[in-house]
């Protein structure tokens, strides 16, 4: 697997790189600023950008920016990007520029090797991965109208499992319980958000995207 970087710490660039090659992939380019990456991007480069919300010039949201120009250009190009807080503004946006191969995790999770390259492998597959963190600050801040309110816990955990990118599967083994019951969950938390089989786009985002917004 191919992947581009950009990412304007030295170190933790050149920590990547390392770590990804050690893994496997092949780093196909890397820049210390979103503009460079831009400026080569065109499709058939690499199969995933792995990319830092705050590069310069003014350390706001370049690598988001950077991040929604590369899937205007290429359709659900994987994309994920790598923020040092919890800014679910930008993981709302991110996601909502497509039902495929997005994710947005914070920096700590890449010293936790395995699950750093699985969320990778995850969102180049065409999968969506959220970080835990992120999912845990917008559960508490959810308002009282909100329909995510009406979930049961067992939902909420479901939900904020579906949200960081697992399947049916893994979200049986991760809860101890079967893949019926996980499907069972999952189907009542789409109709308790409204989110019936005509909806367009892929459910489990729309159902991710439907607390980003609350």
């Amino acid at each position: 697997m191919r992947v581009l970087i950009a990412e304007d710490d030295a170190l933790l660039r050149a920590g990547l790189e390392l770590l990804l090659k050690g893994e496997g992939f092949e780093v196909a380019g890397s820049w210390d600023n979103a503009d460079d990456l831009l400026a080569v991007f065109e499709p058939g480069i690499a199969d995933a950008a792995l990319l830092d919300v705050r590069m310069p010039p003014t350390f706001t949201n370049e690598g988001l920016k950077a991040a929604l120009e590369l899937r205007v250009r290429v359709p659900d190009f994987p994309v994920l990007v790598l923020s040092a807080y919890v800014e679910d503004r930008y993981a709302s946006r991110l996601l909502g520029s497509g039902a495929q191969g997005v994710g947005y995790l914070l920096k700590e999770r890449v010293g936790k090797v395995g699950d750093f390259v699985d969320a990778l492998q995850r969102v180049a597959a065409g999968g969506t991965v959220m970080d835990p963190e992120v999912i845990a600050q917008l559960f508490s801040r959810r308002g009282t109208l909100d329909p995510i309110r009406s979930l049961t816990p067992r939902e909420f955990e479901v939900l904020g499992l579906v949200a960081e990118g697992l399947g049916n599967t893994a979200i049986a083994q991760a809860i101890s319980v079967s893949e019926t019951a996980v499907s069972k969950h999952i189907g009542n938390i789409f109709a308790k958000l409204g989110l019936s089989p005509l909806d367009s786009g892929h459910r489990r985002v729309l159902a991710t995207l439907a607390y980003l917004r609350s």
